[in-house]
C-alpha cells in the first residue's frame, strides 16, 4: 500500500472514553503496520458542547498509552490547521459549491416550523418524520421559494442552513472492510444539515472535506457512524472525489454483554472507563482513570487491542510493536466485545510481574512521598521484587504491604487468639535478641534451628512472628521480609508486639 494516511478525530466534549482509545489504537496500528501517517484532528465544530481542557486531556491520554501522532494541532504538519474551528472558511466554500451544483440547498425553517412539520406528518400516521423528499416541498427553502425571496432571507441571515439534497430511490453501497457490503436506500436518509446557522459545518461536511483535503486513505471508526457513511459517500460523489476505505468497529459492550459501555458505566460497575482521571472545571463530579487505578499503559493497550480483534492464535501478551506487526483489519470481529474488567486486571498483573524492579520503584516512590515517606530507591526496588507477583495494580503495592515502610498499627486479633500462647513469650523475646545480635542476611535457618532446638513447633512460632513483623498473615516469604526490613527493626517490632499483646 502507498500513501497510507489515517486519522483519529475526536470531539473535545469531555474526557476520552476507553472506546475512543481503542479506535485511536486500531488506527495507529494500521498506519504503522503499513509505514503510514497517523493524524490527530480535533472536530470541535459544535462550539456549544466543547469542554475546556478536553483537547489537552485527549492528547495526554493517548501519549500515556504510547499512541503518538505524526501530525496534529499540537505538533503541526503539512495539512494545517488540524482543528476544525480554524477551518471555517474552507467549509463555507465547499457548501456553496454544492448549492451551486444542485446537490444542496438553503433552508430557512425555524425550530417551530420544523416541529409543525413533524406534527402534520404524525397526523397523517407518519412517526418520526424526516426532512427529506417527502417533506422538503412543504418547507421554507430555496427549492420552494422564488429566487428573490430566497435571496432576501439569505441577506437577512436568520435561520439560514445548508441541507444536502438527497436523491430519491437510489441504493448507496458501502464496501466496509469489516462488515462487507452494506446497502442503504436513499429514501431512508434525511436531508442532513451540512452548514449550520452560525456558519459552522456539521460533522458530515467537515468530516468529508477534511478527509479529502488531508488525503486520508482509510477511515476506521465506531459502528455508530455506519449509517452516516451513506451521506458521506453521496458527498464524495457530489464533489467528484474518490472516497477512502471504510471500516466500522464493533461496539464495546457492558460487562453483562448487553448494551454499549457508556461514560457513566464506570460509576455503575465500579471500574474506570477513562484512561486518565477526569476532573471537570467548576464541577464536584470527577471520574477515575486507569492510570490512577494503578494500571500500566502497556497492559491497558494490550487489553484494548483484544476487545474486538484477535491475532488468530493462543498468544495474549503483545507489546505495542508486536501488535503493529500482527495487526490486520481482516481479524477484527463484527460482533460487540464485552468489557471484562477482570481480564484487564489479569493483563495488568502479567505486565507488573514482567516489569523490571527499577521501573516499578520509580512508579511506587511518588506514592510513598505523597504520604510523607522517603526511602532509598534501592530499598523500593527490592520491595517491588518481593511484592510484584502478589498485586494486580501499582496502587496495591502500598495498600497491601505498607508494613515494609511503617510498623504495624494493629494486629490480626483472630491470629492472636488462635496462635499466640503466653507461655511462648520467652521464645519471641529470644528470637528478637537473636535478630538484634546478628547482622547476617540469612536468619531463616538460624531462627528455625533455634525453634526446633528449644522444643517449640514452627507452626506455633512462625505465624505469630509474621504477625509481629507485619500485623497480618499475608505477604512474601517471612525471612525475605525480615531480610529487607532489617534485623534490628524486626527485633523492635517483636518487642512492641509483645508489649501490646
Amino acid at each position: 500500500m502507498e500513501n497510507i494516511r489515517l486519522r483519529f478525530a475526536p470531539s473535545p466534549t469531555g474526557p476520552l472514553h476507553i472506546g475512543g482509545v481503542r479506535t485511536a489504537l486500531y488506527n495507529y496500528l494500521f498506519a504503522k503496520k503499513h509505514n503510514g501517517t497517523f493524524i490527530l484532528r480535533i472536530e470541535d465544530t459544535d462550539q456549544n458542547r466543547n469542554v475546556v481542557g478536553a483537547e489537552s486531556y485527549i492528547i495526554e491520554a493517548l501519549e500515556w498509552c504510547g499512541i503518538s501522532f505524526d501530525e496534529g494541532p499540537h505538533i503541526g504538519g503539512n495539512f494545517q490547521p488540524y482543528r476544525q474551528s480554524d477551518r471555517k472558511k474552507i467549509y463555507l466554500q465547499y457548501a456553496k459549491q454544492l448549492v451551486e451544483n444542485g446537490f444542496a440547498y438553503y433552508a430557512f425553517d425555524t425550530a417551530e416550523e420544523l416541529d409543525e412539520m413533524r406534527k402534520t406528518m404524525e397526523d397523517k400516521g407518519i412517526q418520526g418524520a424526516k426532512y427529506n423528499y417527502e417533506t422538503r416541498a412543504m418547507m421554507k427553502n430555496s427549492l420552494t421559494l422564488d429566487p428573490g425571496e430566497s435571496q432576501r432571507l439569505l441577506t437577512k441571515g436568520e435561520n439560514v442552513t445548508v441541507r444536502l439534497l438527497i436523491p430519491k430511490d437510489e441504493d448507496i453501497v458501502i464496501e466496509d472492510l469489516i462488515r462487507g457490503e452494506v446497502t442503504f436506500n436513499s429514501n431512508e436518509l434525511d436531508d442532513k444539515i451540512i452548514l449550520k446557522a452560525d456558519g459552522m459545518p456539521t460533522y458530515h461536511l467537515a468530516n468529508v472535506v477534511d478527509d479529502h483535503l488531508m488525503k486520508i486513505s482509510h477511515v476506521i471508526r465506531g459502528e455508530e457512524w455506519l449509517s452516516s457513511t451513506a451521506h458521506h459517500l453521496l458527498l464524495y460523489a457530489f464533489f467528484g472525489w474518490k472516497p477512502p476505505f471504510f471500516a466500522h468497529l464493533p461496539l464495546i459492550l457492558k460487562p453483562s454483554g448487553k448494551g454499549k459501555l457508556s461514560k457513566r458505566d464506570g460509576a455503575v460497575f465500579g471500574f474506570p472507563v477513562f484512561p486518565l482521571e477526569w476532573k471537570p472545571e467548576n464541577e464536584e463530579e470527577h471520574f477515575s482513570g486507569f492510570r490512577e487505578e494503578g494500571f500500566l499503559p502497556e497492559a491497558l493497550v494490550n487489553f484494548l487491542a483484544f476487545l474486538g480483534w484477535n491475532p488468530g492464535d493462543e498468544r495474549e501478551i503483545f507489546s505495542l510493536n508486536e501488535l503493529i506487526n500482527v495487526f490486520s483489519i481482516e481479524k477484527i470481529v463484527k460482533s460487540g466485545a464485552r468489557f471484562d474488567f477482570d481480564k484487564a486486571k489479569w493483563y495488568n498483573q502479567q505486565y507488573i510481574i514482567a516489569e523490571n524492579n527499577e521501573k516499578l520503584a520509580v512508579m511506587i516512590q511518588p506514592q510513598l512521598e505523597a504520604k510523607g515517606m522517603y526511602f532509598d530507591i534501592k530499598y523500593i526496588e527490592r520491595f517491588a521484587g518481593l511484592m510484584k507477583e502478589r498485586v494486580v495494580n501499582i496502587s496495591e503495592f502500598l495498600e497491601s504491604a505498607g508494613y515494609f515502610f511503617n510498623r504495624p498499627a494493629e494486629y490480626d486479633e483472630k491470629i492472636i487468639s488462635k496462635k499466640y500462647k503466653p507461655e511462648n513469650k520467652v521464645a519471641f523475646e529470644e528470637i528478637a535478641q537473636l535478630l538484634k545480635e546478628n547482622d547476617h542476611l540469612h536468619m531463616g535457618e538460624t531462627i528455625k534451628s533455634w525453634i526446633s532446638n528449644h522444643g517449640y513447633k514452627l507452626g506455633d512460632i512462625l505465624p505469630v512472628l509474621r504477625l509481629a513483623v507485619t500485623g497480618g498473615t499475608q505477604g512474601p516469604d517471612l525471612f525475605d521480609m525480615i531480610h529487607l526490613i532489617g534485623n534490628q527493626e524486626c527485633a523492635a517490632r517483636i518487642k512492641l508486639f509483645l508489649e501490646r499483646v
